[in-house]
């Protein structure tokens, strides 16, 4: 039973006092009126000031002003989110370019990894194995009737940092505070999710202060099952969600994917989102360079499920011979062994190998590939520091006049490069994106912009898009109508030396006009009801939640 509803902007509510004041969708603070005080027996509990929302965020930035690391800042936020949704979120809009990297990467990262210190009040669903005979009344104790968008992960590749058990919660925490902040998606319908099968980080297990479960992880025909009572369990309660996989390892992401993309509306954001935004940002970088997409040399460096993931996306308009992939183990190559069946179509042949000078009896590396190839695109997300290294970059940029370079993984800390290196190495030529926002770089008289390739231009609109649309299912075209339309908003395409990527202050107008484009093709490809363009605006427009208060009432007992 859920403690409140909202119908024709009122929200009513049978919670009163203290326990009003305790529930952070419905709190107001001191923006409660005298008449709402006495009608919910709040009088005596709030100060006499009666504020308005615009005086409580300005308070509120004062204090998040003080917090002297970017941690703290994060704890600061997260604890404001506990306490006032709202107040919490039109904090965040109003000053959205200075926090998306407080609430997101790079801090999530640190924060996920104390995650054990800076717990505060539960937030989300928290489902353990040993549990997993209770999953439906787990699902059951959620006080949310309409949940309609669910981050899920079990925390085991958490951005570049690897297994952080329960800790990896901070990730759906923070995806879902981009789907309202970026996408409008009002909070009172998203849900973030941890499904705890253990953790194989040895730090974790014998920290006594961690706070998940302590036992290695669950695999194979287990974890399946685990995973299946989840998804069963979750979509019998809540029949239309939209369910987002995030930060699973390699062996499970895409198996995961593949096994539920035809039965529910969900996706994968490592795979599909991750693709999604560097295509966009590939497609802007070759049009500046007035090139065929279709010619050009792409070596991505990481071939897990977000590497692999961004090879199907260029597929559609490269030859996927075009594309070159290494991994830990060096260049793919037709024959090797122990290769995942979703990394096989992106192995090159020995012959080919051979035509550009390389030898595939050994194995292959960066520096050397780079060197023999001269790729006109340079890809990381391998989660390895500094692997784009001088050599690598200057012999590049030897063969290519503006290489483009996107070194994408996350946290800052795992980036492939620094780009402030780049721009030296390439004396000014490269074309740039970031996974983690890195600022601009000033090199012989000139500012270098630094655009972000962050998958909060995708996700939130591809949630907005399946809401408003009513669509039933994700499908690639979706992703890639996101792709297509985000580049066709990129600023360089009408100053070519300005940055790839829209400014983050643009985030929430850019995630309406990619759900517009999405959704239609959702009608075009029949997993969503069709409509007008003109219906489908309007109802993007009506589904895209703006943090202020409702006016509250009470509900009767």
């Amino acid at each position: 039973m859920t403690s409140f509803k909202i119908d024709n902007g009122t929200l009513s509510t049978k919670l009163r006092g203290q326990n009003l004041l305790r529930h952070p969708l419905l709190n107001k603070g001191t923006c409660f009126t005298l008449e709402e005080r006495d009608a919910l027996a709040l009088t005596g509990l709030l100060p006499a000031a009666e504020e308005t929302l615009d005086e409580q965020v300005f308070r509120a930035y004062e204090s998040y002003k003080k917090k002297q690391s970017d941690l703290g800042r994060h704890i600061y936020l997260r604890s404001l989110q506990d306490r006032n949704e709202t107040l919490f979120y039109r904090l965040l809009v109003t000053h959205i370019a200075e926090m998306l990297p407080i609430v997101y990467t790079p801090t999530v990262g640190l924060a996920c990894q104390e995650f054990h210190e800076i717990y505060r009040q539960p937030r989300g669903l928290f489902l353990s194995y040993p549990d997993r005979d209770k999953m439906e009344a787990m699902i059951a104790n959620i006080d949310l009737s309409d949940v309609q968008v669910i981050v899920v992960t079990d925390g085991e590749r958490i951005l570049g940092l690897g297994d952080q058990g329960v800790g990896g919660m901070g990730i759906p925490i923070g995806k879902i505070s981009l789907y309202t902040a970026c996408g409008g998606i009002y909070p009172g319908i998203a849900l973030p999710v941890v499904l705890d099968v253990g953790t194989d980080n040895p730090e974790r297990l014998k920290d006594p202060r961690y706070i998940g479960w302590k036992h290695t992880r669950i695999q194979g025909t287990e974890y399946q099952a685990f995973v299946d009572r989840f998804v069963k369990a979750i979509v019998k309660r809540y029949p239309k969600v939209l369910i987002q996989w995030e930060d699973f390892s390699k062996a499970n992401a895409r198996p995961l994917l593949d096994r539920y993309k035809d039965q529910i509306c969900t996706f994968n954001d490592d795979i599909q989102g991750t693709a999604a935004v560097t295509l966009a940002g590939v497609l802007s970088a070759v049009k500046v360079n007035r090139g065929d997409l279709k010619k050009q040399r792409i070596v991505i460096y990481g071939a897990g499920s977000a590497g692999t993931g961004i090879a199907d996306q260029l597929s559609l308009a490269v030859d996927v011979h075009n594309i070159w992939m290494i991994d830990r183990v060096g260049l793919l190559i037709q024959g090797m062994p122990n290769l995942a069946s979703f990394q096989l179509p992106y192995t090159q042949s020995p012959e080919k190998v051979k035509a550009v000078g390389l030898d595939p009896t050994k194995p292959l590396f960066l520096e050397e590939v780079v060197d023999k190839l001269h790729p006109d695109i340079l890809i990381g997300v391998s989660g390895c520091p500094h692997v784009f290294n001088e050599a690598v970059i200057r012999k590049m940029a030897q063969g290519v006049k503006r290489p483009i370079v996107f070194p994408l993984s996350n946290p800052t800390s795992q980036c492939e490069a620094d780009p402030a290196d780049i721009v030296r190495w390439t004396n000014g030529n490269v074309l740039i994106a970031t996974g983690t926002r890195f600022p601009d770089v000033p090199l012989d008289g000139k500012v270098h912009k630094i655009g972000q390739c962050n998958n909060y231009y995708i996700f939130p609109a591809m949630g907005l898009a399946v809401l408003a649309a009513r669509a039933t299912r994700v499908t690639p075209g979706m992703f890639l109508t996101a792709a297509e339309t985000l580049s066709g908003l990129s600023p360089a395409l009408q100053h070519p030396e300005d940055r790839l990527f829209p400014e983050p202050e643009q985030v929430r107008s850019v995630a309406k006009k990619l759900a517009l484009a999405i959704g239609l093709q959702a009608q075009k490809e029949g997993v969503a009801p069709k409509t007008s363009p003109e219906a489908l605006e309007q109802a993007i427009q009506a589904t895209f939640w703006e943090p202020k208060y409702w006016p509250v009432q009470p509900a009767s007992v």
